[in-house]
């Protein structure tokens, strides 16, 4: 998180800490995404971050995004990195600034801010 709050300073010098509630705003957001589909995190991932989510173009199964009940969720920067880019990707057709990012981790991981 510190790394990525290095780069939303650097983003914006106004920047003071992310937001769960703009992380919910971003992860709810309905927006036509890959395949012209009409998308949202929330497709995938489902409304409740405690329960499993399945792929809507793969059919692949998503374990649970909330560390209360997949606590190995957040520990893989690597991994992380990964997925942030590539479902801002599918659902926003762009990468998420580091501002959004952090803001939708915010939301995921619980930080009540």
């Amino acid at each position: 998180m510190e790394t990525l709050k290095v780069q939303a300073k650097k983003e914006n010098q106004n920047f003071s800490d992310f937001s769960a509630v703009r992380g919910k705003e971003i992860f709810f957001k309905e927006l036509i995404g890959k395949r012209e589909k009409k998308v949202s995190c929330a497709s995938c991932h489902t409304n409740d971050l405690t329960k499993t989510g399945e792929n809507i173009f793969t059919g692949k199964k998503i374990k649970p995004l909330s560390p209360k009940v997949n606590p190995k969720r957040f520990t893989n920067v690597k991994k992380v990195k990964k997925w942030l880019r590539r479902n801002f990707k599918d659902v926003y057709k762009r990468e998420g600034t580091a501002l959004e990012k952090g803001d939708v981790l915010y939301f995921m991981m619980g930080v009540q801010k």
